[in-house]
């Protein structure tokens, strides 16, 4: 060995394997644990039991490990053998084949005694994936075949360890100690994770949309945000991409992360800006709603002149007969002037000079044409109105009442159903079958400026996809709640 691969000389290498009642930490449990300790290239000990899942072990299950209900009878709980367990792996680099799954259920067993357990993780799916790229497999079974490793009793607990540890000589002797070494390195680098929260925080969070909160002392909500992926959106707050001043307080402040699964990213979207403005983070920059939004109407006068007026009464069922949303009356006057500007309308038409008699003021320095006075024919100056305020138009609900936007996510079998009615977020449902319970009657929703902005680009197309969307003619139209 080299006297500078200070990982694979110095460390202790906890290789661990379990076996479970099923794939979901959350309410399956560990059935047997299997552990060979390696050190600076020798196996150093080893620790393995059967444990008491206290609930039944499936026909499935059984026939898969061969760890029956009648073996595990008498085997000792996690409890039993948790604080023994716990000082085994003190001060090990902690190995797994999808590591992921075996630190979780790990720690699961631990929380369930109120107890927290960290460890450095490696898992070996992903030292396979960086050491041999060219492969598109790196199970457990595949590695054994590619790499002509023994065949070993798969799915208990130490056959399992036998191949992992296997593979990982194998790749020393195969790749060497000073490239095993810095691939070792590299996957065990974290980001700096914030004094007051578990070093292993990371390994808890979903890779999957949705949307993420971080709380600080006496539970007080610092942060939201939304990712497609959440735990790598978490991790860059760690690693140097919110180095500000504002991130530095942000994560000085930090004591707790929480989190809520989305199907995808329209869902995680809606739920960050729902989150937002109802609760109020202390660091989002955008923290609340537009207290009152404001729209311009056309409508002609006395003359039949289209002249403008700010409105602040928004009735989405008509939003086709409004132009623009902006968060305040500065905000529109900006955009009318803009216009005016550009397309050498009336000033007095559009409202931006009080009401009074004779020309506007542009009209004297021949920047309007004249409606002001009757000096434009009207048909025209209508026309040359409609064409400058038509970019601004709202776009009208397309179907007759509320919608449900369906969507997938493969990889973790979610489905969520977004109602929607007149561009605003009214519900999130889990299945298609809980459309027959829904009814909108009675309930009360704002029309909210983003909310508008973003179900326009994703359901008229304009993001480059085309989301399934499923008509609900039946369950009624909520209230709305104007700003």
């Amino acid at each position: 060995m080299m006297k500078n691969n200070r990982i694979l000389d110095s460390a202790t290498f906890a290789f661990l394997d379990i076996e479970t009642t099923g794939g979901n930490n959350s309410h399956d449990r560990i059935t047997e644990i299997g552990i060979r300790f390696w050190r600076s290239g020798q196996v150093v000990g080893e620790w393995q039991t059967l444990i008491n899942p206290e609930t039944r072990i499936s026909s499935f299950i059984q026939s898969l490990t061969g760890i029956t209900n009648e073996m595990v009878a008498d085997a000792p709980l996690f409890a039993d053998i948790a604080a023994e367990l716990e000082l085994e792996l003190k001060d090990t680099i902690f190995v797994a084949h999808n590591a992921r799954f075996d630190y979780g259920f790990i720690k699961a067993e631990f929380r369930r005694l109120g107890l927290l357990f960290s460890a450095k993780v490696l898992c070996t799916v992903k030292l396979s994936r960086k050491l041999y790229p060219g492969f598109r497999r790196h199970n457990m079974d595949a590695l054994i075949e590619r790499h002509g490793l023994d065949q070993v009793q798969r799915h208990r607990a130490l056959g399992d360890v036998s191949a992992m540890l296997a593979f990982f000589e194998h790749a020393l002797a195969e790749k060497g100690a000073e490239l095993m070494d810095a691939a070792i390195g590299e996957l065990l680098q974290r980001p700096s994770i914030p004094s007051n929260l578990p070093v292993d925080v990371l390994q808890d969070l979903p890779r999957g949309p949705g949307v993420y909160r971080f709380y600080g002392e006496n539970d007080v909500l610092l942060y939201v945000g939304k990712s497609t992926n959440i735990a790598q959106r978490v991790a860059s707050h760690f690693s140097g991409d919110h180095n500000s001043s504002r991130g530095v307080r942000m994560s000085e402040s930090l004591r707790r992360v929480d989190w809520t699964e989305t199907a995808g990213e329209l869902g995680a979207l809606l739920l960050e800006l729902k989150q937002i403005k109802q609760l109020k983070p202390l660091f989002n920059r955008r923290s609340r709603a537009a207290k009152n939004l404001v729209s311009i109407e056309l409508a002609n006068n006395d003359s039949g002149y289209l002249q403008a007026r700010l409105v602040r009464e928004i009735e989405p069922h008509r939003l086709g007969g409004y132009f623009g949303l902006f968060r305040s009356k500065k905000d529109a006057e900006k955009a009318l002037s803009g216009i005016a500007a550009k397309n050498d309308l009336c000033n007095k038409l559009l409202g931006l000079e009080p009401e009074h008699e004779g020309p506007c003021f542009q009209r004297t320095l021949g920047r309007c044409k004249g409606a002001c006075d009757g000096g434009e024919d009207v048909v025209k100056y209508n026309l040359r109105v409609q064409i400058a305020f038509h970019a601004l138009r709202l776009k009208t609900w397309p179907w007759k009442g509320p919608v449900g936007v369906v969507e997938h996510n493969d990889r973790t079998g979610r489905t969520d159903i977004l109602v929607v009615y007149n561009w605003m977020h009214v519900a999130t449902l889990d299945s298609m079958d809980d459309l027959h319970n829904l009814s909108l009657r009675g309930q009360a929703v704002n029309f909210d400026l983003d909310s508008y902005k973003l179900l326009v680009k994703a359901l008229m197309g304009r993001d480059g996809r085309s989301p399934k969307v499923v008509q609900l003619d039946a369950v009624g139209a909520p209230d709305v709640l104007m700003p």
